[in-house]
């Protein structure tokens, strides 16, 4: 009998629990604040010369005069006429005068807005987000508050909370 209780008493301590119990608990709280800068795209256009026509005589081909780093070429004249007086023609002479170099763009150092922007043919000029009042504060009841700001700012809170009893 001593046999058998020793037995069994000995198996009772290598038993383990069936049943392992996991509680998880997640809060996560966060505030984005955020200013868009400012930007600008520009695609400048350069200069260009055509002249096309029938019945016409060229005493100096029109064209266009060398430009500079900065400044854009421009149209040097042609001396055109009529070849055969009385007869039908046509003429067509076009010039479009390219974008002039801007070297420098000011941005203000506490802004970081442009003061001066140079603008080309083609553009897209993003302006700059101003702080004004933006905010945002994390409390410990778990209500986060945002305040808006000025132009170009984005605020955003979020709160996560996850519990998980058996995983």
């Amino acid at each position: 009998m001593r046999k058998l209780l020793l037995a069994v008493c000995g198996g009772v301590i290598f038993v383990t629990s069936a049943s392992a119990a996991e509680i998880n608990n997640t809060i996560t709280d966060s505030i984005q604040l955020s200013v868009n800068g400012a930007g600008i795209s520009n695609t400048r256009v350069g200069s260009s010369y055509s002249v096309s026509g029938n019945n016409v005589s060229v005493t100096t081909l029109g064209g266009l005069t060398g430009g500079s780093a900065t400044a854009p070429a421009t149209m040097s004249a042609g001396d055109y006429a009529i070849n055969t007086d009385g007869a039908s023609f046509n003429f067509s002479e076009t010039l479009s005068v390219g974008d002039t170099v801007d070297t420098s763009m000011d941005v203000d150092a506490t802004l970081g807005t442009f003061d001066t922007v140079e603008t080309y043919s083609s553009n897209q000029i993003t302006a700059g987000g101003t702080k004004g009042s933006l905010a945002g504060t994390l409390s410990p009841t778990g209500i986060s508050s945002v305040t808006a700001g000025g132009q170009g700012t984005t605020a955003l809170g979020q709160r996560t909370v996850t519990l998980s009893v058996f995983d």
